[in-house]
């Protein structure tokens, strides 16, 4: 499911950059948005793949706050992207 929502979400930044009629403001922030959303799925998936395959929940203190805080960045990321797509439609 990691691998089909990663190229998926390639698939449509390929599709809206190689496209010249979708060089409008709304497909502008859908890529954005399908950028924001493999760099949030990026930052805990395979992590979590890793706890899986070696049956170890552990992680360091720093990666800890570091996988944390990333993963806000992109959600809160998420959110201003459609907060703007909101206003722009």
């Amino acid at each position: 499911m990691y691998l089909v929502t990663v190229l998926g979400n390639l698939l449509i930044i390929l599709a809206v950059s190689s496209d010249p009629h979708l060089h409008t403001p709304m497909y502008f922030f859908v890529s954005n948005l399908s950028l924001a959303d493999i760099c949030s799925i990026s930052t805990t998936v395979p992590k979590m793949l890793m706890s899986i395959q070696t049956h170890s929940r552990a992680i360091s203190y720093v990666g800890c706050p570091t996988q944390m805080s990333t993963f806000t960045i992109f959600v809160c990321m998420d959110y201003m992207i459609l907060t703007a797509k909101a206003y722009v439609r």
